[in-house]
């Protein structure tokens, strides 16, 4: 009863502080306060993630040695999928699989509400998920938190939806800021990623949020960035052929990277049982883990290698190793990393492990510089500076994985210390975007939502025609006349009605027609008809017909081509719901549009 109590004393000095503040602060006020707030947060959130996962690491690797990486190392990762699959099973009951298309869901379906929960679980599944080994990234689920975070910031203190939204890009922009150190990037992957519309109102508590984010990230961690990179050498103009190449190359692995996965996917949902499901896809990741190392957790170590050039460790503790001595095993062993690694992060999610992509493109891109440049130097007597290209790399698979050449392109080059790569960059990620487009139109965060249609566009023409519900204001006032009527039946609704518009039903009220009062002026008035006429001879068939699963495009296409004021609302099975008003419905776009425009 104490602690009952105490609850409710709390709960009402919270309210109590709510209100005060709501009453003495503007919202621009509070909003601004809330992203600094948001950005410690947000990091703090990156940063006990990163913990999780390195004491995890730390736990396995002191309780077992590592020449036994091949062996007891193999039982990790089934063991993390199935932990996390009984944490997202039993405790949070809930989908929390893909961070980022979360976001995006919420900010199309509910004005950017996330739950709760999100605040910690994908944090607690996706540190057990990639501790154990599995071959996926920590960057979506740290954005699902920061998003979490600044939503539930929001709806605490009421905000209206478009200051939710934006708080939750807040919450996303402080995570990734707090990740690489990259504040800039961080800016970017919101309105380039998250869909945000680059206002003059977004733009302050964003940069407040992703300055926040790194230093509270450079205080706890150093400032050192998450890849040691030293030796870049500078652009030379003679290289250009190459870097397309290397764009080219890594949008076809984009490519490969998007469509494989999704059949994997498809594969692995197949086997009904969750369980079962899970532990065939983890021992298939061991498997592939047995084979090659480097594909046991985020992979970060071993793009440091490749940056570092300690080669020879890419294939420590496996079969593989003795061959690869000879530059031809070696780098057809490199290329099996860069084609294996899509199958390696697709079974660590769909047997129900939680993580992202991020890291596994960032991992095949560094691969694809690093094999590119080797290959072009040992075969074709080049000397192409192996770092550059293993940067550039990781923007082209970026790009085309994410659709997002400008977070790419800033992320690689904070990451690296400068902008003395920007041209390399930018060629790489518009040859990987010119060379995937063609392929696959979406990204891997976008395809599952643009398929239904819950995808936020900068148009906002059609974002408006996506997002608005009309059937919250369908008219159900016209009145219905039955079927089997007659004249004086219909003439004693409209005796009843202020509306010259009816519509015909049978017994199961399906719809069987209109009637227009003003084609009828010459029999309603003649009584001696009213026991002759029926209203089946009266009724008419509309030229078209709005379906309730009807997007707002379609509903506007339907009144252009009809010319009509007003359109009957039936199911499929012709069961009638109402009518719609296309001034009505003008009217809300509009003003949609014009709120979404407001900054």
């Amino acid at each position: 009863m104490k602690n009952q109590g105490r609850k409710r004393i709390f709960l009402y000095k919270l309210a109590r502080t709510r209100r005060y503040i709501k009453k003495h602060f503007s919202q621009r006020a509070i909003v601004l306060t809330l992203s600094v707030i948001i950005g410690m947060l947000g990091a703090l959130a990156a940063i006990i993630i990163k913990n999780l996962v390195h004491f995890t690491t730390r736990a396995l690797s002191s309780a077992f040695p590592v020449e036994s990486v091949n062996y007891l190392y193999l039982i990790f990762p089934p063991i993390g999928i199935l932990l996390t699959l009984i944490f997202v099973k039993r405790v949070v009951r809930d989908n929390i699989g893909h961070g980022v298309s979360i976001v995006l869901k919420s900010i199309f379906k509910s004005d950017g509400k996330l739950r709760f929960h999100n605040v910690y679980s994908s944090m607690v599944s996706s540190a057990i998920t990639v501790g154990f080994g599995g071959s996926v990234g920590l960057e979506a689920p740290m954005v699902l938190t920061g998003s979490a975070i600044g939503s539930n910031l929001a709806r605490f203190f009421h905000l209206k939806p478009k200051q939710t939204t934006l708080l939750l890009a807040c919450g996303s922009t402080a995570a990734m800021a707090a990740i690489f150190k990259a504040p800039i990037a961080a800016i970017v992957f919101t309105f380039e990623v998250l869909m945000l519309d680059l206002t003059g109102s977004a733009i302050l508590p964003l940069l407040i949020s992703a300055v926040t984010g790194t230093v509270m990230s450079m205080f706890f961690l150093g400032r050192n960035v998450m890849f040691s990179i030293g030796g870049a050498q500078s652009f030379f103009i003679s290289n250009i052929p190459f870097y397309i190449l290397l764009g080219l190359l890594t949008g076809l692995l984009s490519a490969y990277f998007l469509r494989l996965s999704r059949w994997v996917e498809r594969q692995m949902r197949r086997i009904r049982k969750t369980y079962v499901r899970a532990i065939i896809g983890g021992l298939l990741l061991s498997a592939l883990i047995y084979l090659f190392p480097v594909f046991y957790g985020e992979g970060y170590e071993s793009i440091n290698a490749l940056l570092h050039g300690n080669y020879s460790t890419l294939f420590s503790n496996s079969i593989l190793w003795a061959p690869t001595s000879r530059r031809l095993f070696f780098f057809s062993g490199i290329l099996g990393i860069i084609l294996l690694k899509v199958f390696a992060t697709s079974l660590t999610t769909s047997a129900g492990g939680v993580g992202g992509v991020f890291a596994p493109t960032l991992f095949i891109g560094a691969f694809s510089g690093f094999f590119v440049a080797g290959v072009s130097n040992n075969l074709l007597g080049a000397h192409l500076p192996y770092i550059n290209f293993i940067l550039a790399g990781m923007a082209g698979v970026m790009t085309g994985v994410m659709q997002a050449p400008l977070t790419a392109i800033f992320l690689i080059a904070e990451l690296s210390g400068g902008y003395t790569l920007l041209i390399p960059l930018m060629v790489t990620a518009a040859c990987s975007y010119i060379s995937v487009f063609p392929f696959e139109k979406y990204s891997v965060y976008t395809r599952p939502l643009a398929e239904k249609g819950n995808l936020k566009t900068h148009n906002k023409n059609k974002f408006a025609l996506r997002k608005l519900q009309w059937e919250n204001f369908i008219d159900t006032n016209v009145k219905t006349v039955p079927a089997h009527s007659t004249l004086r039946t219909y003439v004693d609704v409209i005796a009843n009605s202020k509306r010259n518009l009816f519509v015909v039903v049978n017994d199961q009220n399906v719809f069987q027609g209109l009637l227009v009062m003003d084609d009828h002026r010459d029999v309603i008035f003649n009584q001696e008809l009213y026991d002759l006429v029926r209203v089946e001879d009266l009724m008419i068939e509309p030229e078209d017909f709005i379906y309730d699963d009807d997007t707002g495009a379609v509903v506007l296409e339907k009144f252009k081509k009809t010319g009509n004021f007003n359109m009957p609302i039936i199911s499929h099975d012709r069961h009638y719901l109402g009518f719609l008003s296309r001034a009505k419905f003008l009217t809300k776009y509009q003003a949609f549009v014009a709120e979404e425009s407001d900054d």
